[in-house]
């Protein structure tokens, strides 16, 4: 029996780039999506062209998406999200994934389960909300399945990690009773990357999936990622909008995945981010 194709939209992007220096594994043929022409990748223009032959007829996971910008560059990702549905429904795909994030839920003091109301405060979280809306709407009347992943902060693809400039001091806002600053849902790039290969190899054997995942690996502290990284960094003015803790409950991908106790380590996130930066 033939692998399924995976196909990976927008698989240029940073999260792309930790997908294709892993290995998928049996089962599954990956596809890599661009825009335009080049070397190892399938060309395809999302919203003007249709899908190659074949190309969604496995697996298709959306990375391709827009992070900021004006609200009509930010109803980019819905288009996109329903580009990669209707491809999948038109050849026979047996499920979409879709990037979403967890900027979706808005402020809580709780962990932040996938059947909460969403309260999303940026036009970012608006976006990946109506995105997520739209696709659901969508594939229940075609008939496709799908999973929106509602991922938390990348260790090195954050503004945070990623930020980091030579000489400069990194500044975090100062949180009361937590000497590390603000608690955030982090994963590694090369963990994200095992979690989204072993999701879509559940979804080729036809393993029932949820339709919201949360995706993260751990609550960590930013001065803890900061000296993982031996950044140079200092607290600075008081911020009453800070929010000291934003915590994903990955109780439910905890059930999916092989989510190793260690990736959840500041040190272990970052580095796995520097092996991929060398």
């Amino acid at each position: 029996m033939s692998d399924l194709p995976l196909l990976v939209l927008g698989a240029t992007g940073r999260i792309g780039g930790a997908l294709r220096a892993n290995r998928i594994g049996a089962g599954l043929h990956p596809l890599w999506q661009a825009r335009r022409p080049q070397n190892g990748f399938l060309t395809w223009d999302i919203l003007s062209a249709p899908c190659p032959e074949t190309a969604a007829s496995g697996i298709v996971l959306c990375l391709a998406g827009v992070i900021r910008g004006a609200d009509a560059d930010l109803a980019l990702n819905t288009a996109l999200a329903l580009a990669a549905c209707r491809a999948a429904k038109a050849q026979g795909g047996l499920h979409v994934f879709l990037a979403s994030s967890a900027a979706v839920y808005g402020p809580s003091d709780t962990a932040l389960a996938e059947d909460r109301p969403l309260a999303p405060t940026g036009p970012y979280g608006l976006a990946k909300a109506a995105m997520e809306a739209a696709a659901m709407s969508e594939c229940a009347a075609l008939g496709v399945g799908l999973t929106c992943l509602r991922i938390g902060n990348i260790a090195g693809f954050d503004a945070l990690l990623g930020g980091l400039r030579p000489g400069v001091l990194a500044c975090l806002d100062p949180v009361a009773g937590q000497p590390l600053g603000p608690v955030r849902s982090y994963i590694g790039p090369v963990t994200l990357a095992h979690c989204l290969i072993q999701l879509a190899q559940l979804a080729a054997r036809g393993a029932p999936l949820p339709p919201i995942l949360n995706i993260a690996a751990a609550p960590v502290s930013m001065g803890d990622l900061l000296n993982a990284a031996a950044a140079d960094w200092c607290f600075g003015p008081n911020n009453p909008q800070v929010l000291p803790r934003v915590e994903l409950d990955i109780s439910r991908l905890h059930n999916l995945v092989d989510l190793p106790a260690e990736a959840g380590q500041a040190t272990v996130m970052v580095a796995e981010w520097q092996g991929l930066m060398a």
